[in-house]
């Protein structure tokens, strides 16, 4: 049965054509300039072309936004903006900033580019399985064209969708991409506008949808020239962990919203991006009568590709289904702590309409399971296979009861949300760069553990996220690298070190010390893959396990992400979780066992009579998937499992009469 949020899905909805607001946008005769400048009683646009310099005065309208158009122009020009005579500042909508985010800024034609991407189909979510990745860690030379020749393996994985952390650029050659500062323009450490481009492009010929993470809570603290141009962008209102907020519901907030959404919707038009990834959308603080957040989703799945600038450029069609069973949307998720329903219900329940949003619980209780942590929010939960099996069975574990740590009620009741809008991990950036020593916690638990775990995972009926390494059990460490002006730089790293002062591990001056210096090029240099370690043993095999649970994933539709609302888990014991996926004719049981050994009945999960039997499609204790096997013994007509260690089994229900034959 279809439920109400699934219906999302099949409803038709009006497009929108794009016209790009703000930055500097090739017209059918040269550029036009648009800058939103209130606090300004002048604004001069000076344009530099080699060594000579034109200087040209636009015009301001009544929200302060000023519009000159240029008709001598033209794509590789540099241009700066002079405000009430001071000195020349980049365009905060430059879409390139090739001498860094203090620098001018360059005109960038994005029609001039040559997709191939035409027979593209955007990404079923259902589908989804999202690969987190860092450009410039994820390969030795970090850069867009790199990370390109690389998604062959990422595609043989057998994931669907790329995540790329963000890319608006930033001061320095390295950070993680969260201190951005230009929203506009990819990262020059990277490569050029038309390197990114052409990284989607070679993504969509390969199968994979991009997804890129947008930061809008905040700008970086170096180099953020905005507040120069719009004091009224921000406001001391509200405030966030980065200081003030942004501007979404006090005067001038109109256009705040307007600048955001307009490069949101540069992401999906200018670069043919799939989804975005909204960072920290509880930080996105917003009173006003519609919350910011849903309009800004209303806008992405509302935006139609193929369109025309009104300069008369044409860009590449993007194949849009008609299917109705095929969602034609751009996909918009959300990072949000809070467990709040109303973000993935369908709009017609009134919800926010986003198509995923970050489910920690799970993380959070494997955490406690299976590594210990109990510091810090993991304080809030118990690390139980109870609590393990609730989340599974509804998407979260708090739905309003109190948290410990926090003091207060967390969660409301995700009755009516889908599954499959949930997006679950073991590991991600902030998992792991934000311990100290950015270890991954596939080094700190049992390999029969991991695997377990790593089942887990990719069998549940949320959507599932790997971090860029985990398919192999990577070696290498994530840090938190940064690369400000020495100044700043030192106060950052001396403020993390600060953080770690409650451990007893790095309380003392000598155990600070070892939390390595997020300034330092070494660091940066410690975090990046090193992908000859997957034809090693003990990477290999784990490699071979995460493309055997993809492949089953990828091919049997009762192992997708689910359009149910809740899920069929229960905690045998307390060392095991079991659930039930089913969908047609295909009926499958997960059995996980995440501590020690012991039997495991799963008959009150299979509830059926006669002479059906359940068959191992899948065991981590394949000798493919660990060099010193001990298979559990299984019990078809019960069905049960007997593990003899930590481990997992997925079992496949066959019907008397095939038994029969």
């Amino acid at each position: 049965m279809m439920t109400p949020v699934a219906s999302a899905f099949r409803r038709k909805i009006d497009p929108i054509v794009r016209e790009p607001i703000f930055g500097a946008v090739p017209a059918r005769d040269g550029i036009r300039f648009r800058v939103w400048a209130p606090a300004a009683h002048g604004v001069e646009l000076r344009v530099r072309r080699g060594s000579r310099v034109e200087s040209h005065q636009p015009l301001k309208d009544d929200e302060g936004i000023w519009t000159v158009h240029v008709t001598a122009a033209r794509p590789g020009d540099q241009y700066a903006y002079v405000l009430d005579d001071g000195e020349p500042l980049p365009d905060p909508a430059s879409r390139c900033q090739p001498d860094g985010v203090h620098g001018w800024s360059e005109i960038v034609d994005p029609c001039a580019f040559a997709w191939r991407d035409d027979a593209w189909k955007r990404l079923d979510p259902r589908d989804a399985v999202l690969y987190e990745l860092h450009v410039g860690a994820f390969t030795p030379e970090g850069t867009f064209a790199a990370a390109a020749e690389r998604l062959e393996d990422v595609r043989d994985l057998g994931v669907t969708a790329i995540e790329i952390m963000p890319v608006a650029d930033f001061p320095g050659s390295r950070n993680w991409g969260y201190d951005g500062v230009c929203l506009f323009a990819p990262a020059r450490a990277y490569g050029r506008p038309d390197d990114l481009r052409a990284l989607v492009d070679r993504a969509h010929r390969l199968g994979l949808a991009v997804v890129l993470d947008v930061v809008y809570n905040h700008f970086g603290p170096e180099g953020a020239y905005l507040h120069r141009f719009a004091p009224a962008f921000f406001t001391d209102r509200h405030t966030t962990p980065w200081g003030v907020a942004i501007n979404l519901d006090g005067p001038g907030s109109s256009v705040v919203r307007r600048f955001i959404t307009d490069n949101a919707l540069h992401w999906i038009d200018e670069y043919h991006i799939d989804g975005l990834r909204l960072d920290a959308t509880h930080a996105l603080v917003d009173e006003g009568p519609r919350p910011f957040v849903a309009e800004l989703v209303a806008a992405c799945h509302r935006y139609e590709a193929g369109h025309r600038y009104e300069a008369g450029h044409r860009y590449t069609q993007i194949h849009t289904d008609t299917d109705d069973d095929v969602p034609h949307h751009v996909l918009v998720y959300a990072e949000d702590h809070r467990n709040l329903a109303h973000m993935v219900e369908d709009a017609a329940l009134g919800g926010w309409d986003v198509d995923g949003v970050w489910a920690d619980d799970f993380h959070h209780i494997m955490r406690r399971m299976i590594a210990g942590d109990a510091y810090g929010y993991y304080g809030d939960y118990g690390g139980s296979t109870e609590e393990l099996a609730t989340a599974l069975r509804d998407g979260w574990l708090y739905s309003g009861q109190r948290s410990p740590t926090k003091g207060q009620p967390r969660g409301t009741d995700p009755s009516r949300v889908a599954l499959r809008r949930l997006v679950i991990c073991l590991q991600n950036h902030d998992q792991i760069g934000n311990r100290a020593l950015g270890d991954r916690i596939h080094r700190g638990v049992d390999p029969a553990v991991w695997r377990a775990a790593v089942a887990l995972l990719l069998t549940a009926p949320m959507t599932p996220l790997l971090f860029m390494g985990q398919e192999w059990s990577a070696g290498t460490p994530f840090l938190f690298f940064t690369d400000f002006e020495p100044e700043l730089g030192r106060k950052v790293v001396e403020g993390r070190r600060r953080e770690f002062r409650e451990f007893p591990e790095f309380s003392t001056p000598e155990g600070a010390a070892r939390i390595p210096d997020s300034q330092a090029p070494e660091t940066f240099e410690a975090s990046k893959l090193r992908w000859s370690e997957r034809t090693r043993p003990e990477h290999a095999c784990v490699l071979a396990l995460h493309r055997e649970l993809l492949r089953l994933r990828q091919n049997v539709r009762a192992m997708k992400a689910t359009d149910d609302a809740e899920g069929k888990a229960i905690a045998p014991d307390g060392e095991t979780i079991a659930f039930r996926r089913r969908d047609g004719d295909a009926d499958l049981l997960v059995a996980v066992r995440l501590n020690g050994a012991g039997r495991t009945d799963l008959s009150p999960l299979a509830s059926t009579a006669g002479r059906d039997r359940w068959d191992a499609v899948v065991t981590t204790e394949d000798p493919r998937f660990c060099d010193d096997a001990m298979p559990s013994r299984i019990d078809p007509a019960v069905p049960a499992v007997e593990f003899l260690r930590p481990g997992a089994v997925i079992l496949k229900r066959v019907t008397s009469s095939l038994v029969e034959k």
